[in-house]
């Protein structure tokens, strides 16, 4: 997880420079053809999105299919989710960043290094623990018995 500090930064400055980059393209072009080019991007963003959202899910149809575990295609798939959601946010950093996640090569490129650096739950119970850090609970014992009868 990204520390505090990091993400209060993210938080601030982002939006700040995609304010100072409207009014640039603003003062360059006319208010006007500003928020219609925003406006232009969130919709081919978003038929993109949707275009490649299609081609992602039947990859993972396919290799489910074939008995494959879908990672890379779940990776994909939730980059894809974070880029339509950067093109339908107002600003020409996000939809830059937007259409680097609907690029199929960047993507996959982005979803193998996830793969790589993302951590998923806890580090494995050392050897010869139930993995359990609360005492008897989820212990297994295997054994023989029989019943004595009185």
């Amino acid at each position: 997880m990204m520390p505090a500090p990091v993400l209060f930064l993210l938080f601030l400055s982002i939006p700040l420079l995609e304010i100072y980059f409207l009014i640039l393209v603003g003062s360059l072009i006319g208010a006007l053809p500003t928020v219609l080019l925003v406006i232009l991007t969130a919709a081919v963003g978003a038929a993109l999105a949707r275009h490649q959202g299609l081609a992602t899910l039947q990859r993972l149809q396919t290799t489910l299919a074939r008995g494959e575990l879908p990672a890379v295609e779940l990776f994909e798939g939730v980059i894809l989710l974070v880029g339509a959601l950067l093109l339908l946010t107002p600003g020409f950093i996000t939809d830059f960043a937007g259409l680097v996640c609907l690029i199929p090569a960047a993507r996959r490129v982005l979803a193998l290094w996830g793969m790589r650096h993302i951590k998923t739950g806890a580090p494995p119970p050392p050897p010869g623990s139930s993995g359990s850090s609360t005492g008897r609970e989820g212990r297994t014992l295997e054994g023989e018995f029989h019943r004595e009868d009185d």
